[in-house]
């Protein structure tokens, strides 16, 4: 077996390298490692899987479960959005990224039909309708402006609010208090009152929405009458921090990583029709979601190694992206790139529900806002961008934009 590495300091998340590339010493532990024993700060050993093949091979085989509440092992750092468990964690009702079948089936089975392929393409044109607006708010801004809170953090709440039946009046709330349960290093008693403002607020949203249904999907949902408020609730809150967290991330990010690219950037307003196979690769470069959790429900082999059971297993979908075995040139942005196949949406049956919207969100973002604005630049030194590196979903905290003219 292996020998295990310690931790001491915490497993190194900080993008060491350049604000895209995966942390220096994670990329020398999958070169070498690429599943690898881990003695954690608090001296319990589990697991970081790194390598594409094994990372895949992991998301698939549900026997790595995802339930905290049944880990022998305490959970060593933060679940991407979740507090920080001492000890195992009873399961929140209706968080359904957190569970295993059939309770994770009962619940996504309800969704499966709000998101479908066909019924993403029969939003898009509204989606494009809703960015284009965002962007005629923009042009007639006097730059420099900071394009997280002028475009990447609007267009998607905007949507998704519209596809939930959240009034966005209210997005005060849940954007402000979303953002305060994603701070990594925060006290606990922080986190859960900033996840307690959101759900008070969603369990009286969809207690609303049971009462009196609108054509919305919380509403859908609240017709289900085998779904209790709590569960409801918790469906809501889980859509509702995805729903637009990942997608302004990655269209404030995208633009950094786009603009620090000037020959992608180019080929980009050259051809738009290389717009969808660009939103890929951002997709697989950046991958702002990174760490993830599995708990293993018995011995099992991966990658030369027996993991045993109630091991805590660290997964690195950024590493994962950045792996050379899979993808070459991995630290290149390449919008030329078949990068079809990462791992960004995850992998198996939490693969995510809303990856579709993602994909239409930012292919309307990216190609409305270089059209509109064909001499965007940053408006501060690259150096002195705020990253999200004290955030569980990666991207910027703030980007300052200018320029000298706009298009139609």
């Amino acid at each position: 077996m292996t020998r295990a590495i310690p931790i001491p300091n915490g497993l190194p998340t900080e993008r060491d390298a350049s604000p895209f590339d995966p942390p220096r010493d994670i990329t020398r532990l999958r070169e070498t490692h690429p599943v690898c024993p881990l003695i954690f700060p608090d001296g319990h050993e589990g697991w970081l899987v790194t390598g594409y093949d094994a990372v895949r091979r992991l998301m698939a085989d549900n026997r790595f479960s995802s339930r905290q509440d049944i880990g022998i092992l305490h959970v060593p750092y933060e679940t991407p959005g979740m507090p920080v468990a001492t000890e195992p964690s009873p399961q929140v009702p209706g968080l359904f990224v957190a569970m295993d079948p059939p309770d994770h089936t009962r619940l996504r089975r309800k969704l499966t039909g709000a998101f479908t392929v066909k019924r993403m393409k029969q939003l898009e044109e509204h989606i494009i309708d809703i960015t284009e607006r965002q962007l005629d708010e923009m042009a007639r801004l006097t730059p420099p402006v900071d394009l997280v809170k002028a475009f990447a953090l609007p267009v998607p709440s905007l949507v998704i609010c519209e596809l939930l039946g959240v009034p966005y009046a209210d997005r005060e709330n849940f954007q402000v208090n979303s953002a305060k349960f994603l701070i990594k290093d925060q006290p606990l008693e922080e986190k859960m009152a900033a996840y307690g403002a959101m759900t008070t607020y969603l369990a009286e949203l969809v207690t609303r929405k049971r009462a009196e249904p609108g054509e919305d999907i919380l509403s859908d949902l609240a017709l289900h009458d085998d779904l209790t408020i709590e569960e409801l609730t918790g469906v809501a809150f889980l859509l509702l921090l995805a729903g637009h967290e990942t997608t302004a991330n990655m269209l404030a990010l995208g633009t950094f990583a786009l603009l620090e690219h000037p020959d992608q950037l180019a080929q980009l307003r050259a051809d738009p029709d290389l717009v969808p196979g660009a939103v890929e690769e951002l997709l697989r470069y950046l991958s702002v979601a990174d760490i993830f959790y599995r708990y293993a429900t018995e011995d099992i082999e991966l990658g030369g190694e027996t993991i045993g059971k109630g091991s805590t297993v660290v997964v690195s979908l950024l590493a994962a992206n950045h792996d050379p075995q899979r993808f070459e040139n991995p630290d290149a942005l390449d919008i030329h790139r078949t990068a079809r196949g990462h791992l960004s949406f995850g992998h198996g049956i939490h693969q995510c529900l809303g990856q579709q919207l993602a994909r239409i969100e930012m292919r309307a973002g990216f190609a409305g806002l270089l059209r509109r604005f064909p001499t965007l630049e940053l408006a501060i030194p690259a150096g002195e961008v705020r990253l999200r590196t004290d955030m569980n979903i990666y991207g910027v905290h703030e980007l300052p934009v200018t320029w000298t003219e706009t298009a139609g």
